[in-house]
Formats: structure tokens, sequence, C-alpha cells
């Protein structure tokens, strides 16, 4: 009778399920750097190369940050589309 109850009691434990909660993966430490601030011009600067020098910098500042952007809309929207097609 004891053994029928043991069994009993595991095949019951058995059949319950314990609660798994999903949770959204975190987010690479890459995407998370803020952008840089853009260089302002000098307004006492007279040397047209000192000027460009600016704008090329910016330039570059901005399609850095663009590319990082990109990233991260990428991997959120498949993060989001792998943890929604879980449920």
């Amino acid at each position: 009778m004891k053994k029928i109850l043991l069994i009993s009691l595991l095949a019951l434990a058995g059949c319950t399920s314990i609660p798994i909660v999903e949770k959204f993966p975190s987010v690479p430490k890459e995407l998370l750097v803020t952008c840089p601030d853009l260089t302002k011009v000098d307004p006492n600067t007279n040397k047209l190369s000192d000027v460009l020098e600016d704008v090329v910098g910016n330039y570059n500042e901005y399609y850095e940050c663009k590319i990082k952007v990109s990233a991260w809309i990428e991997w959120y929207n498949s993060q989001q589309k792998i943890f929604n097609s879980i449920k």
C-alpha cells in the first residue's frame, strides 16, 4: 500500500508544471553607448581648412552613430520576433 501511495505521489508530482517566466534578452553593451556630441566650429576661425576639418569630423561621427542606431533597431526587432514566437 505504501508503494502504491509513493508511486502515485511521484506520478502526480511529475504532472505539475513549474511556471517559466520568459525574460526579454538584455542589450549588448556596444549598443548602449550614446553618440558623442558634434564639434562646433570656432567662430574666430579664419581658415577654411579648420572649418572643413570640423565638418568632416562631424560627418564621420554622424555616420558612425547612424550605424550604431541601425544595429540597435535590427537587434531589437529580431529579438522581439524571437521572443514573441516563443509564446
